[in-house]
């Protein structure tokens, strides 16, 4: 991909009415030297064939082939003539933007051009021509002839190459950019909705279980149920909301990233599920930087989402330790030790226990995202436990 530090010459690209203002002034100028240098100028013949090759130039970027075979031929014929000594310079300036919008043949043999004007240029500086003056002339016209359209060819089919594989470059990157923004919204949908469906299940389980009997109970767990949905529509309004704003636009409707300031409604929705969720959040001053506080944030979300959908009723642990240069996030259960666990490498703690669950490959995503390790299975004495370290990166290290 470019260098991001360099700026393009202009800030936008070239209309065609621009690009020909800026090869009118280099045709007028060379017609100029020619018609200075021509041993013919007087004559009709070389003006007809000085401006049939320089003034075609102006446009050579809006016809290149038309204007190339007009400038070649004409440069052939006045040589020829004795009109001008140019060595098919004209003839080479009009050749550039051919190679570069052609497409390419797949018998061009660009790499023997580029050979040849090689060997062009060594003869033109090192090599001697024996003979005539005339037959010198004419040798050395044709190798700097040479030289220059060879060249031209190289060099423009050079530029087309690297521009195609830019975009390619490019190209390659907006795919994984959208890529990576999807696997993003999924990992927030999921959380988003996994956790507050979870809880909603669960109360809706205890208040159809207890509604005959202790309709008080029916009644509370109705009433979380309802401030759940609340809570999880909005959550979802917010989502939709970064979903529909253009690129580059902020707007103020969009409430911050949950952090570690949410982690208690995290534990008292829980509460409300029957599961006892005991916080031990140690950050410095200074606190996390805000996507780090949300990879905590969701990590944890999901961990305590899993405690309530498949151990409850139990007592979890959540324990959020700076330890300086990383953030080691950790969440225990004393409920059955079996879960939906992902596949993972050989050594992780993960691989081998039960099938595969999107929660904890959310986790492991987000935590790989930042660069961390992840690790989840069960506590031998009964139990799970979710353990994360993730990367601490403070300003000035």
């Amino acid at each position: 991909m470019d260098d991001p530090d360099v700026r393009p010459l202009f800030p936008r690209p070239l209309r065609p009415r621009e690009l020909v203002a800026l090869d009118l002034p280099v045709a007028l100028g060379y017609a100029f030297v020619l018609v200075v240098d021509s041993p013919a100028v007087h004559h009709p013949v070389a003006w007809a064939l000085i401006a049939a090759m320089t003034l075609p130039l102006a446009v050579r970027r809006r016809w290149p082939l038309t204007v190339f075979c007009v400038v070649a031929v004409a440069s052939v014929a006045a040589m020829a003539l004795g009109v001008t000594r140019e060595p098919l310079a004209a003839a080479a300036y009009a050749l550039y933007p051919v190679a570069l919008t052609t497409r390419r043949r797949r018998w061009e043999p660009t790499a023997a051009i580029g050979a040849l004007t090689v060997g062009a240029l060594l003869l033109a500086a090192f090599g001697g021509v024996a003979g005539e003056p005339e037959v010198r002339r004419i040798v050395e016209t044709v190798v700097l002839g040479s030289l220059a359209l060879g060249g031209a060819w190289t060099i423009g089919r050079a530029v087309r190459e690297r521009r195609a594989y830019a975009a390619h470059r490019a190209e390659q990157a907006a795919e994984r950019a959208v890529t990576e923004e999807r696997l993003r919204i999924a990992r927030e949908m999921h959380d988003v909705v996994s956790h507050t469906l979870s809880l909603i299940g669960v109360k809706a389980g205890v208040a159809a279980h207890v509604a005959d009997r202790r309709p008080e109970e029916a009644l509370e767990a109705l009433r979380v149920i309802e401030s759940t949905s609340r809570q999880a529509l909005t959550e979802m309004r917010h989502l939709l909301g970064v979903l529909r704003t253009a690129p580059g636009e902020v707007t103020g409707a969009l409430s911050p990233a949950p952090g570690l300031a949410a982690l208690p409604d995290i534990a008292e929705r829980a509460a409300a599920a029957g599961v006892r969720v005991d916080l031990d959040v140690r950050v410095t001053d200074g606190g996390l930087p805000p996507a780090l506080e949300l990879a905590v944030h969701r990590i944890v979300q999901e961990a305590v989402t899993n405690v309530v959908r498949h151990a409850a009723p139990a007592a979890c642990r959540v324990s959020v330790h700076d330890e300086g240069e990383r953030v080691r996030v950790e969440v225990t259960d004393d409920g059955p030790g079996r879960r939906v666990l992902p596949p993972g490498p050989p050594g992780d703690g993960v691989a081998g226990h039960g099938v595969i669950g999107h929660g904890l490959i959310g986790m492991r995503e987000r935590v790989t995202a930042h660069g961390g390790e992840f690790a989840a299975g069960p506590l031998p004495g009964g139990g799970f436990r979710v353990l994360a370290r993730l990367p601490l990166e403070r300003e000035g290290t």
